[in-house]
């Protein structure tokens, strides 16, 4: 579902549901922008919290408005989700208005089980991608690309503490549709050397019609790096945790860094 002839830049929301819409309000509205439902923010809120940024970041898109943030219960939060459904359609409903545009939400489950079961979690809560770990036993790696195909998502494999990727990839039944090269929030703070390995990006591609992304890395330099390397998906997170009245001009400018 991404183009591989684009680079994307994909924001990760990991703190609350307050965070998460006030960062989406002051984005830019750009198709190169991808949004993820960070794994912090999916075990706070669960399938709820994947739809409640779906709907968000659709009626920012479509210019649907105002956004209420729902108060911490999940109640309160599916009834948010059920008011933002019904604007939703009043405007796919409207003679001019035409059909109200699919936003790409990747759910960051970092699955290491039950490959079929978390899929149709995203799929549940309207995610278009979901993410399994290169650590998972190689049968629940094969069960989830397997079930995101099957249900219309696309797969993606983090590689975060694999030490060598393509032997993974070379054991699967399918190759999944993106390769996350990751270095972990633990290891960026308490191991500055520890770097994002780059390295492998040429021999995944070279082996294998895939695209990649990168995440562990949140400055300028370090998105200028990735394209580079020929990066395909730039993952950030800590410049987004929480949003400022810079929100927009930083996205902007790690936007023209990826064209």
């Amino acid at each position: 579902m991404l183009d591989k002839k684009k680079k994307y830049l994909q924001i990760a929301l990991n703190g609350t549901l307050q965070d998460a819409r006030d960062v989406i309000l002051k984005l830019p509205t750009d198709s190169r922008i991808i949004i993820e439902a960070g794994t912090p923010l999916i075990k706070n809120y669960g399938q709820e919290g994947i739809q409640y940024i779906r709907n968000l970041w659709e009626q920012k898109v479509a210019g649907v408005s105002p956004l209420v943030p729902p108060s911490m219960d999940l109640i309160s939060i599916f009834k948010t989700i059920k008011g933002m459904r019904q604007d939703k359609q009043a405007f796919a409903n409207r003679p001019e208005g035409g059909l109200a545009p699919v936003p790409y939400i990747i759910a960051d489950l970092k699955c290491m089980d039950r490959g079929f079961t978390e899929v149709e979690i995203a799929k549940s809560g309207g995610a278009r991608a979901a993410t399994v770990l290169g650590q998972a036993p190689i049968e629940t790696v094969n069960a989830f690309i397997e079930k995101c195909e099957t249900m219309g998502l696309d797969s993606m494999i983090d590689m975060m503490n694999v030490e060598y990727p393509m032997g993974v990839l070379g054991n699967l039944n399918k190759l999944p549709d993106v390769v996350i090269l990751h270095r972990g929030v633990d290891e960026e703070d308490y191991n500055r050397e520890k770097e994002i390995p780059y390295h492998e990006i040429q021999r995944i591609k070279s082996d294998c019609d895939i695209m990649i992304a990168v995440a562990g890395g949140d400055t300028i330099q370090e998105v200028q790096t990735a394209i580079l390397n020929d990066v395909d998906i730039v993952v950030l997170w800590r410049a987004f945790y929480k949003s400022t009245e810079d929100t927009i001009k930083l996205a902007e400018e790690f936007l023209k860094e990826i064209r």
